[in-house]
């Protein structure tokens, strides 16, 4: 069991590693922040049930990261995003392709 713990441990090294690279290579911030909480997300949860399977004991502990980290990364992310929109940051010519834009009304042009 301990060996398939490290194994995830590692995977979740890796997600970090490709979020940090995501963070390096994308064009703007609102690519960078998905890359960056995807990746950081799902790194903590790979590396959070390894913990789990090396030390059974941590449960709680692992389980309230774990909560902790799923709800205050994607609203963290999120708010990051909408308030970098509203101050006027626009998305790199080519890569607005979204169809809905939710908050385009509240932004003063």
């Amino acid at each position: 069991m301990t060996v398939v713990g490290w194994i995830f441990v590692v995977i979740g090294g890796l997600f970090y590693g490709v979020g940090g690279l995501g963070l390096y290579r994308m064009p703007d911030i609102f690519n960078r922040a998905q890359a960056g909480t995807k990746a950081t997300t799902l790194g903590t949860l790979s590396t959070a049930f390894g913990m789990l399977l090396i030390h059974p004991e941590w449960w709680a502990r692992l389980l309230l990261i774990l909560v902790f980290i799923a709800v205050t990364n994607p609203i963290g992310s999120s708010t990051l995003i909408r308030n970098a929109y509203k101050s006027g940051v626009k998305p790199i010519e080519g890569t607005d392709t979204s169809v809905v834009d939710s908050i385009y009304g509240e932004v003063e042009a």
